[in-house]
């Protein structure tokens, strides 16, 4: 199968891309290299005779249209978004614009491609969305297929705008879609913007450890190559039209979570330790959404999908990584405090 792969380049997109490559399939990746997006994520496969590059922005109808008449794929999985819920407080006009209105013309684009090709009924369209569209969960109970949207936050609402334009264009036009929901990624490659690397990176520079409110929140945990086999394996047997729910079945608190971390470097990086001494409360960010957590029913009962990867061996592994790869992440950060004119 030759997949197009949106967003690619990013976090769960390069992980997808290197799951589809080690699996056999072709790979035509169409990222347009933003901030969060790094290369550097696809070193593992770039070299693959199954795998090539477009860089184009999901925005550019006469982009999308050349990339599906050149590489004529099988299916879209569409990763390309704005993802960071503090960014799009900030500045939410771009998440509109990327999330919706991208979303919106990667579908025409996908659309005008399957009835080219003569309406293929293998063809798939797998949208991949967030947990986040379902709003915030109290001390019991999960998100699951069924549960009603309340997004509270910009980003949020932009994916469920997004996710409503996938099913549309299902039911209005018939292209066959698939809609998954996940829970909060960790692992290599993770964006130094995000809690859990924020947590590695400070602890290692010695700076305080951020953590919002009284770090009460709650967050299901998947392991992202976990993620990338389970977005694979809708995509290749998800019942079209359908939405699954992929969740780590890993709940954990952000204190908890980043307290565990600095135990982890206490013994890999025991010159630092104790490391939870970094760990600083700062003010909560507007809405902050108590508690995420997924029930993986259906992907478990229709397709026998579960995680892999326990979130105590995950963090291990994530830990080990980055102690392992400073190539990777130090540009990174460096290119980060270059936008924030900080170097």
């Amino acid at each position: 199968m030759k997949l197009l792969v949106t967003g690619g380049a990013g976090f769960i997109g390069s992980a997808a891309v290197r799951a589809a490559v080690a699996r056999g399939h072709g790979v035509v990746n169409l990222d347009a290299l933003t901030y969060a997006a790094n290369p550097a994520n696809l070193a593992p496969v770039a070299a693959s005779p199954l795998y090539a590059f477009e860089h184009a922005d999901i925005r550019d109808a006469a982009a999308l249209d050349r990339v599906f008449r050149r590489h004529r794929p099988d299916a879209v999985l569409h990763l390309a978004a704005e993802s960071h819920v503090d960014r799009s407080i900030d500045g939410p006009g771009l998440f509109m614009d990327t999330n919706v209105t991208g979303t919106f013309r990667l579908l025409e684009a996908a659309r005008a491609h399957w009835l080219r090709e003569g309406r293929p009924a293998s063809f798939r369209f797998h949208h991949v969305s967030t947990d986040e569209v379902f709003g915030s969960l109290g001390a019991t109970g999960r998100f699951h297929e069924g549960t009603p949207y309340d997004p509270r936050s910009p980003y949020s609402a932009s994916k469920a705008a997004s996710d409503h334009l996938v099913r549309a264009w299902g039911e209005t036009y018939g292209v066959p879609v698939l809609v998954t929901n996940c829970s909060n990624n960790y692992g290599p490659y993770h964006f130094p913007e995000k809690l859990i690397p924020v947590a590695i990176l400070s602890a290692l520079a010695g700076r305080p450890i951020p953590v919002y409110g009284q770090g009460l929140n709650v967050r299901d945990w998947l392991y992202v190559e976990d993620h990338a086999d389970a977005l694979l394996l809708v995509l290749e047997r998800g019942v079209l039209g359908r939405t699954y729910c992929i969740g780590g079945e890993s709940e954990a608190r952000n204190l908890d979570l980043v307290t565990a971390i600095c135990g982890l470097l206490d013994e890999m990086r025991p010159e630092g330790a104790p490391h939870a001494r970094l760990i600083a409360f700062v003010a909560d960010r507007p809405g902050h959404d108590a508690r995420y957590a997924i029930d993986p029913g259906r992907i478990r009962a229709e397709l026998g999908w579960r995680p892999s990867v326990t979130l105590e061996e995950g963090l291990r592994r994530t830990v080990r990584w980055f102690l392992d790869n400073e190539p990777w992440w130090r540009p990174v950060q460096e290119a980060a405090a270059r936008r924030r004119g900080v170097a």
